[in-house]
């Protein structure tokens, strides 16, 4: 049976850039530069927004304050194709 990808544990390090953990084990880093547009993600890049986020109780992926998240299978994708796990 497949398991649903879920972060458990994420920290701001630079720039875009995020550490995720997920709950298979695996981590890595997110440059999440390229994919903030639209207006909720353009809102993100202002007055160091980007910083504040959450990991939602419900979606267990990022979440910000202004509504904004990403699906957890993309960053997952992401991380993977960015680090070496």
């Amino acid at each position: 049976m497949r398991k649903f990808i879920e972060i458990i544990d994420a920290k701001y390090t630079e720039n875009y850039k995020i550490w995720v953990k997920f709950n298979d084990g695996k981590s890595g880093i997110v440059n999440l530069e390229k994919e903030l547009w639209g207006s909720q993600f353009e809102q993100l890049k202002a007055d160091n927004q980007f910083k504040n986020f959450k990991i939602s109780e419900i979606s267990k992926t990022l979440e910000w304050e202004n509504g904004a998240d990403i699906a957890p299978e993309f960053l997952y994708n992401e991380a993977i194709v960015n680090t070496d796990i």
